[in-house]
């Protein structure tokens, strides 16, 4: 594919929990993100110790003037759509159409362990975000919203206030192929992560964090997708991001933590590891084959990757 063919670099920073929480401190924080140069800042949706993610999000909004700000992701079982695609709406017209949606059907055990949620399959799970996923799109859409399904029932109810970005971009995540294939029926930005099968980040994900298992997923996200794959912005979270000159040294711990070979974790688009060069040349190497354009990294990250962003934003 010709370089003007390929998809432009948009890099984000994920930051639920950052070391000091003051209102001065999250803003200066957002403001360092946007003057880096990243395209987004992205909070996360867990009940334990992080900034709850609308009020974080209008916050970082309202501090600086071109960053964009979303969720990685909402956890559908945490709120009902309803209620979901007000709050959505709302966060768009107030940052001035800088919102992105992120929605999830939930995966960390111990969520719904500790505040006595409910924890369905995760059948059940991808089936009711499919359905809020229809209900957020028709509440924010013009005209009222009837919907019948077997999770959710809308009668008549006109979403009020509505976007300023229509379609307000929808990003949806996961690593299992029901939820890429609805990601890539639905979705406007789809999330490539690992299956988490323990509910953790851990070695038990490392098989399906390899390039082939992301090669297999794409392919369930473009049969789902159809006509539609084109314009989908393909996302990778980047769980190990680390600037070195002894790209050689960090191999073995990052194949440890990610339970696969030395090789394959050199390949997998969810480590980056190496000089800024390296860096830079993965980066290529990834969006020519995978068409992998848009890179989420940890808060740890922000500084030691400014060089690489500086060099591939928006290219």
């Amino acid at each position: 594919m010709p370089p003007s063919a390929l998809p432009p670099f948009r890099f984000g920073v994920q930051c639920s929990s950052p070391p000091e929480v003051t209102a001065r401190s999250w803003r200066e924080l957002a403001r360092k993100v946007e003057d880096l140069g990243y395209h987004r800042l992205t909070v996360s949706d867990h009940l334990d110790d992080q900034l709850a993610p609308v009020a974080a999000l209008m916050a970082a909004a309202d501090a600086t003037t071109t960053l964009r700000v979303g969720v990685l992701v909402l956890s559908n079982d945490y709120r009902h759509p309803a209620v979901l695609a007000k709050e959505a709406a709302t966060l768009d017209i107030l940052s001035e159409g800088r919102f992105e949606l992120g929605l999830g059907a939930g995966w960390m055990t111990t969520d719904y362990e500790r505040a006595g949620i409910p924890m369905d399959r995760p059948g059940v799970r991808i089936a009711r975000l499919e359905e809020a996923v229809q209900v957020v799109r028709g509440l924010l859409s013009a005209g009222p919203c009837h919907f019948e399904g077997e999770h959710y029932r809308i009668d008549g109810l006109t979403g009020s206030p509505k976007p300023v970005q229509r379609p307000l971009p929808l990003l949806i995540g996961g690593g299992g192929r029901k939820v890429l294939e609805l990601a890539g029926r639905h979705a406007d930005i789809v999330g490539l992560n690992p299956a988490l099968p323990n509910g953790v980040i851990d070695a038990s994900a490392g098989p399906d964090a390899t390039a082939e298992a992301t090669e297999r997923k794409i392919g369930w996200i473009r049969a789902a997708a159809g006509d539609r794959f084109a314009a989908i912005e393909l996302h990778t979270r980047i769980h190990l991001a680390l600037v070195t000159e002894d790209r050689a040294a960090v191999a073995d711990a990052v194949a440890a933590g990610f339970g696969m070979s030395v090789p394959e974790s050199l390949e997998t688009p969810h480590a980056l590891v190496g000089s800024v060069d390296q860096i830079v040349d993965d980066l290529l190497a990834r969006r020519e084959r995978y068409g992998i354009s848009s890179i989420g990294l940890s808060l740890d990250a922000l500084d030691a990757f400014a060089p690489v962003v500086a060099r591939l934003s928006g290219a």
